[in-house]
């Protein structure tokens, strides 16, 4: 088995072009990393490559994915870390040298190279990376299509500039390839196809896509050099190798020296912390750490999208003389804009949820703060692998309830990734109450509040590890305080369960306003609608419990009737005739009793009763008499 280890990029077998070299250096990158010295030979050898490159350290390599006598495998050992490894770099680079191979250059409209990667921010990322190198290239043109945009926009610029490399997400992609409507056959486009490239293809297929990107590969020449990076193997990734790549190499990469086994799967270089406190401890301890560290630059990282909406404009508030924006994955236009913004910045505050755990390359971040803990426990080590990269140091920090302390010890053991502990700071400022006069002064605040807590409760109850993070032991007085919510929320997961530790602030809710105007005065003309239509129904209301009576009703004269017919199957002695004439006999019995009918009249109407079942019983008796 072949044994690759990093040199210089002159040391590369295959040499590259002068300018290349020269942006490498303009890079600051003299050497190659393990994964790069693995790929690039064999991408420019017109290799499929599936490349393993893991954003932790050591992982074992995973049984291969060939049969006897199909493909290869090679390994790349890497005395450094494997977080910030120099994936992009491993596929930017082959891209262009294939390019410039070419014997007949690439027009305007022709594409030769496709990157599809999962997310925005990864796409962004991939397309600055490139444009370093493409800018010596003026006979290369790229672009990046990415949600967010106008697609129309994108068309039009694809088809004013063209694009020789297109950096793009699953679905924009997709949806391009329909735009033959408004003058893009993209389909005839990408015959010239040389190269394709799938990034953290693992994740590509846990968000589903899926099916976008089985669509876009059928679309597309198979005569072609393709690369897959994935961080895991799974059996989704596998069956992608096999229908999207030829024969492909298997590289993966390990610490070299030093057994898979015993591997510390965060870098070498990050100091990893957690604190222990209540729930209702949990964002006093953030706002002083914050408070401390202002002159940083982190990223702190919650559960769910409306925890990022509600504790990010806490911090807002309450974090002073810092930035401070948030990034979740239902952001549609804003998301690439605020990514941007944020790397280029020297200090300040992300807060974000697990968008941002993977492939992200951020400079210089020196904590992650970890406000929830992930629902899997990989998502830990990639959300802790945004600091520390390429051998820079970094700190991480997770905050723990005490009834999550044994995923300490989880961790250790499942992911080689051991923690320290940090003592919970004694001088942490109350803030809570704080928090609560914004939600009295803003139901927008109030709002966010109430669906960050719902959102939290049903993550929590998702997690991956829930022998440690039990449901049903979480103490919802404590979380809903830590929150500093005004009420408790009605949601099932509450139903039934009293809170005496917990004190609903004495004030009705639905007075709050908003401090939007515009919004305080649309929720007035809804309310004013609710409260007309409340009165309307008054009278609907009547006439629903009138259609049960008649409901009722309606079962009681089947009832009568299903007894009638069971007595006549049963053979009952007594006719329907006769049945009919004690009814009567009874009723007017009822009368006399209560002095609605004197004797004289029970007695007639005893008589009248007779002649009617005598009449019935024989239809011949009946005399002009009784027509009157």
């Amino acid at each position: 088995m072949e044994h690759v280890t990093e040199g210089s990029w002159e040391s590369l077998p295959v040499p590259l072009h002068p300018r290349v070299l020269d942006t490498l250096r303009e890079l600051g990158f003299p050497y190659m990393t393990p994964v790069q010295s693995a790929t690039i030979p064999l991408f420019m050898k017109n290799k499929d490559v599936a490349a393993e490159a893991v954003s932790a350290l050591g992982l074992s390599r995973p049984q291969s994915l060939w049969g006897a006598g199909i493909g290869e495998q090679t390994e790349a050992f890497s005395p450094l870390q494997v977080t910030g490894s120099g994936k992009t770099l491993a596929f930017v680079i082959p891209i262009l040298e294939v390019l410039l191979r070419r014997e007949e250059k690439l027009k305007k409209r022709q594409v030769g190279a496709i990157i599809i990667t999962p997310t925005r921010e990864l796409a962004i990322q991939i397309d600055e990376v490139l444009s370093h190198f493409t800018k010596r290239f003026p006979q290369f043109s790229q672009i990046l299509w990415i949600g967010g945009r106008n697609p129309g926009e994108d068309v039009e610029r694809f088809k004013r500039e063209g694009g020789n490399i297109i950096v793009a997400t699953p679905g924009r992609l997709e949806d391009m390839f329909r735009r033959k409507a408004e003058g893009l056959d993209l389909a005839s486009c990408v015959r010239a196809l040389d190269v394709l490239v799938l990034d953290e293809a693992d994740r590509l297929l846990d968000m589903g896509f899926e099916a976008s990107i089985n669509t876009i590969l059928e679309l597309l020449p198979k005569q072609r050099r393709t690369g897959l990076f994935s961080a895991t193997q799974t059996q989704e990734v596998e069956n992608l190798v096999r229908a999207g790549l030829r024969n492909p190499v298997r590289i993966s990469v390990k610490e070299k020296g030093v057994a898979a086994s015993s591997t510390q799967k965060t870098p070498s270089r990050l100091q990893n912390y957690y604190m222990v406190c209540k729930a209702d401890e949990k964002f006093n301890q953030l706002v002083h750490f914050l408070r401390n560290h202002k002159q940083e630059k982190h990223l702190v990282f919650f559960s769910t999208c409306a925890c990022v909406e509600y504790y990010g404009k806490a911090l807002q508030a309450l974090v002073k003389g810092v930035t401070v924006t948030c990034i979740h994955g239902k952001m549609k236009h804003k998301r690439n804009k605020i990514f941007t913004d944020f790397r280029r910045l020297q200090s300040g505050i992300l807060v974000c949820t697990d968008v941002m755990a993977r492939g992200i390359d951020i400079p210089e971040v020196h904590w992650v703060l970890q406000y929830d803990p992930p629902s899997s426990a990989s998502a830990f080590v990639h959300r802790c692998g945004r600091t520390a990269r390429i051998g820079h140091g970094g700190s991480a920090l997770v905050f723990l309830l005490p009834m999550e302390e044994a995923y300490v010890n989880f961790l250790a053991i499942n992911q080689k990734c051991p923690l320290q502990e940090t003592r919970l700071p004694s001088d942490a400022v109350d803030l809570l109450p704080k928090l609560q006069a914004m939600a009295l002064a803003d139901r927008a605040v109030f709002e966010k509040g109430m669906k960050a807590f719902v959102s939290h409760v049903q993550a929590y109850a998702k997690h991956e590890c829930s022998l440690i993070f039990r449901l049903k032991d979480l103490d919802f007085a404590s979380l809903a305080r830590g929150f500093a919510l005004l009420r408790m929320p009605r949601m099932p997961e509450l139903r039934g369960r009293q809170f005496p530790d917990f004190v609903p602030v004495d004030v009705n809710t639905d007075t709050i306003p908003f401090k939007d105007k515009a919004r305080e005065k649309q929720r007035q003309k809804l309310l004013e609608q609710r409260r007309k239509e409340k009165t309307e129904s008054e009278g609907k209301r009547r006439f629903i419990k009138n259609k049960a009576w008649s409901k009722q009703k309606a079962k009681k004269e089947r009832k009568r009737k299903m007894n009638e017919k069971r007595k006549r199957e049963e053979g009952s002695d007594i006719e329907d005739e006769d049945m009919e004439e004690l009814l009567n006999d009874t009723r007017l019995l009822k009368k006399l009793k209560k002095g609605k009918i004197t004797e004289d009249e029970f007695e007639k109407g005893l008589l009248l009763s007779g002649k009617r079942a005598t009449r019935a019983a024989d239809p011949e008796l009946s005399g002009p008499e009784d027509d009157c």
